[in-house]
């Protein structure tokens, strides 16, 4: 009998306290709960998770935000940190701030209200307009990835399941925000899910109601994550009443709003833009915010960057986020905060004039001095060739085009350029050319210096350094495409008509053909021959004419150069970086594994980094702090650089490649060894072949150090 309670108005049964038809949460498992310390391990998280799941009826969301607790239940996962904390702490608040549920009337109709969001879905079973209890369930990554006709029509067939002992054997009706469900049970299932989903449906005597999206709040707020901030704003064409609760906070802490408030409940007439509905205070028909930096922060971040705002630019965000809401200064707030989203500065497209102003070559002094070398690549195969190595003169503008066909090494190159360049102009003091992998070789390189040739590659992935040579590419290339035609595998066969078209053609830049430029005449004439006459080419090659000739090049050069200079700075703005800023780099039109590394090359960044500039070279060009591992020439034009925005540090969701990361150069394998003297021992040299370079590239490097930098490596 001490257990038996006659009469009694409250009754204490299993952890739930049952009154007048109610039913709520026994106050002492409620206060143990509260004052549970933090968890050191899986076992007392167990505890914690077990005793608080036991009453996750009455907690609206308790799976999303038990969701980074219980991920540390897996095997190896326990690693607690601030999100764990947070997820800690909001359980505890939710427990203690959970509703108080009705007993179920079965002689009464049920009402199964359910919604679903990306991560998860949520439920609430009701009864008169009042919850009986509530469910909420994470998706996995498996069903994270339906379409939301089947999210919505899982979230629907997980409630019902949930709650068969209440629902079987009687009418009810399930409302949902997504009007397509209306027609579940005339719909022909489609997709196997959806055939297995309607077999489970059978037996239930349903009816499938359309519920406004704004109107079904408690559902909605259950499948969402509140994860951004405070808690995700669901405020589209309703307003979440968390949200309105935090908004009415900022009204009493704004003096301003505050007074305003007072004096329109008072019944004052002195504010006429303002009106208070008995429980939000709007301006215009939207809802006024207080002076609350973070709360304001949250609306324009989730206007802006949630799927919804999908990173608009500030104009379509401030619309958003206004026909909804008011304060102060709401657009210049926007537009600061779209400015400086790290999200937008790396993936939009900059749509503003290039950096830099244009800073052209020195013209040369003599003919021949200074050229540019590039390849024509792709070009189909045409007797066994398949590539162009084109050379100009800087000066007069006269180019060689020379077949080649792959694979080829810098060795061979430099024979190809030996023989067909040198042994006509002798060897030139500078070369300009972009960074291809030949003219960046080691072999390259050391050949040119022991031939006193100063080498000038362009500027990393800025091709208007070499224009000219890429201007010669392009008219090689429109000559040959008009001339072969259907035929465009006998490319070869024009290619030296292709050089004489081009030398002996007028160029606007310099005032004359190449040919003339070069010779001091003008090329023979290929005319019919006609009875009667005789044409006989006359060369005057005195000193004089030969100066005279230079200096007029040289004049038409340098008008050329400021004519073009004037027209390109038209489009484009003076730099303005400086030491130690941080820019973000465009690796276009390339992309670059070792610096970044992205599965997807259609939908990667346009920008990378932010980079921190090291220092300035020349008028338009910067050095920056690359990550350790990349392979890309530090110095950058203005033009690939943007200066990033804003202070705060974001986390990149494209994080940059560390040492064990990118593209490294590694050895391949030993060519050959050779005794050698470090200080007073004798020491192992061996000949390495690195990985990613041409053999001609091996370098000597002592044989412990070699093992020490790369252990796996097994001579």
């Amino acid at each position: 009998m001490k257990k038996c309670c006659f009469g009694a108005q409250e009754v204490d049964y299993l952890g739930y306290v049952i009154t007048n038809g109610v039913i709520a949460m026994d106050g002492s498992k409620v206060e143990c709960i509260l004052n549970w310390p933090k968890p050191g391990s899986v076992k007392e998280l167990r505890g914690f998770l077990g005793l608080s799941g036991y009453y996750r009826r009455f907690v609206k969301g308790y799976d999303t935000i038990a969701r980074p607790l219980t991920n540390l239940l897996k095997k190896g996962g326990w690693k607690w940190g601030p999100s764990e904390d947070l997820a800690f702490e909001k359980l505890k608040q939710a427990v203690s701030n959970a509703p108080v549920l009705t007993l179920p009337d079965f002689s009464e109709e049920f009402s199964v209200e359910t919604d679903a969001s990306e991560k998860g879905v949520g439920a609430v079973l009701v009864q008169k307009g009042k919850p009986l209890a509530f469910f909420s369930r994470g998706l996995g990554v498996r069903h994270q990835g339906l379409s939301v006709y089947e999210k919505e029509m899982l979230a629907a067939l997980m409630a019902v399941k949930k709650w068969s002992a209440y629902l079987v054997g009687r009418h009810f009706k399930i409302k949902t925000d997504h009007q397509s469900l209306r027609f579940l049970a005339e719909n022909q299932a489609i997709t196997p899910a959806q055939q297995k989903w309607m077999v489970k449906m059978l037996g239930y005597d349903y009816e499938v109601v359309y519920k406004k999206g704004s109107s079904n709040v408690v559902a909605d707020s259950l499948s969402r994550k509140p994860g951004i901030g405070e808690g995700q704003l669901l405020a589209i064409s309703g307003v979440n009443t968390d949200l309105m609760a935090r908004i009415a906070k900022t009204w009493e802490a704004d003096d301003k709003i505050k007074k305003i408030l007072e004096a329109i409940q008072k019944g004052s007439s002195h504010y006429t833009k303002y009106a208070w509905d008995g429980k939000w205070l709007k301006r215009k028909g939207k809802v006024v915010v207080g002076n609350n930096e973070q709360l304001r922060k949250e609306l324009m971040s989730y206007f802006h960057g949630s799927p919804i705002g999908g990173h608009s630019r500030a104009e379509v965000t401030t619309r958003r986020l206004s026909s909804i809401f008011y304060w102060k200064g709401l657009r210049k707030h926007v537009k600061t905060m779209v400015r400086e989203c790290e999200i937008c500065q790396k993936n939009k497209i900059d749509l503003s004039h290039p950096r830099g102003l244009l800073q052209p070559l020195p013209i040369p002094e003599t003919v021949w001095t200074s050229i540019s070398m590039d390849f024509i690549e792709g070009l189909p195969n045409s007797r066994r060739k398949d590539v162009i190595l084109v050379v100009v003169d800087r000066l007069t503008k006269y180019a060689h085009f020379i077949a080649l066909s792959h694979p080829f090494t810098a060795r061979d190159i430099a024979q190809v350029f030996l023989e067909n360049i040198f042994k006509l102009h002798g060897m030139p003091h500078t070369i300009v050319y972009d960074r291809d992998r030949i003219f960046m070789s080691q072999f390259w390189k050391e050949l040119f210096a022991k031939l006193g040739t100063a080498i000038t590659p362009s500027t990393a992935y800025h091709p208007e350094t070499d224009g000219q040579t890429e201007r010669v590419n392009q008219c090689v290339e429109t000559y040959l495409r008009c001339m072969t035609g259907e035929k465009p595998r006998e490319w070869s066969e024009w290619l030296h008509l292709a050089e004489w078209w081009y030398n002996s053609s007028y160029h606007s830049a310099i005032g004359t053909s190449p040919f003339q430029a070069l010779y001091g005449q003008e090329p023979n004439s290929h005319v019919p021959y006609l009875a009667g006459e005789s044409v006989v080419a006359t060369v005057d090659r005195s000193l004089q004419q030969r100066e005279a000739a230079i200096k007029m090049l040289k004049f038409h050069l340098k008008r050329a150069q400021e004519r073009m200079k004037q027209q390109a700075d038209k489009r484009r703005v003076d730099c303005d970086f400086q030491t130690g800023d941080m820019v973000f780099l465009k690796l276009q039109p390339y992309r670059q594994q070792s610096v970044q590394h992205k599965v997807s090359q259609k939908l990667a960044p346009k920008w990378f980094g932010p980079f921190k500039i090291v220092s300035k070279i020349g008028s338009t060009a910067y050095k920056l702090e690359l990550p350790i591992g990349s392979k890309i020439h530090p110095v950058f034009h203005a033009s690939q650089l943007k200066k990033r925005i804003g202070s705060d540090v974001f986390s990149t969701e494209l994080p940059l490649i560390g040492p064990d990361g990118g593209i490294s150069k590694e050895p391949v394998r030993i060519i050959d060894r050779r005794i050698g003297r470090k200080g007073n021992r004798a020491v192992t040299e061996v000949l390495v072949e690195w990985s990613n370079t041409f053999p001609e590239d091996a370098t000597w490097e002592v044989l412990h150090q070699l093992q020490q930098q790369f252990p796996d490596f097994n001579p």
